[in-house]
């Protein structure tokens, strides 16, 4: 082989292995789940462009809360939120509420 052959060979690997890296680091760094970046509060998925149609591992999401629009990664979702009654006074010794 001839150095031009592998000067090419090599700094062209090096080319694509950077790419790669790049890629899996950026990858990694976007959080996954439903929850903000910012605020820690559940987003919305909302409807990304033709890009992101494809791209079945990134999810666009939006926050009411703080209004962050960017992308997630697929992940757990955060189950809704069901408010319970929590009962209004503990019963003291004799079975009546206390208080009264």
């Amino acid at each position: 082989m001839s150095d031009a052959t592998i000067f090419v060979l090599i700094f062209g690997g090096l080319f694509v292995l950077r790419f790669v890296l790049a890629t899996l680091c950026f990858f990694y760094i976007i959080p996954d789940g439903d929850r903000c970046p910012m605020c820690d509060a559940p987003t919305l998925r909302v409807e990304g462009s033709w890009l992101m149609r494809r791209l079945r591992w990134f999810r666009p999401s939006w926050c009411v809360a703080c209004g962050w629009e960017g992308t997630l990664r697929r992940g757990p979702i955060t189950p809704e939120f069901s408010p319970v009654r929590a009962p209004d006074k503990a019963p003291s010794e004799n079975g009546r509420a206390s208080g009264v």
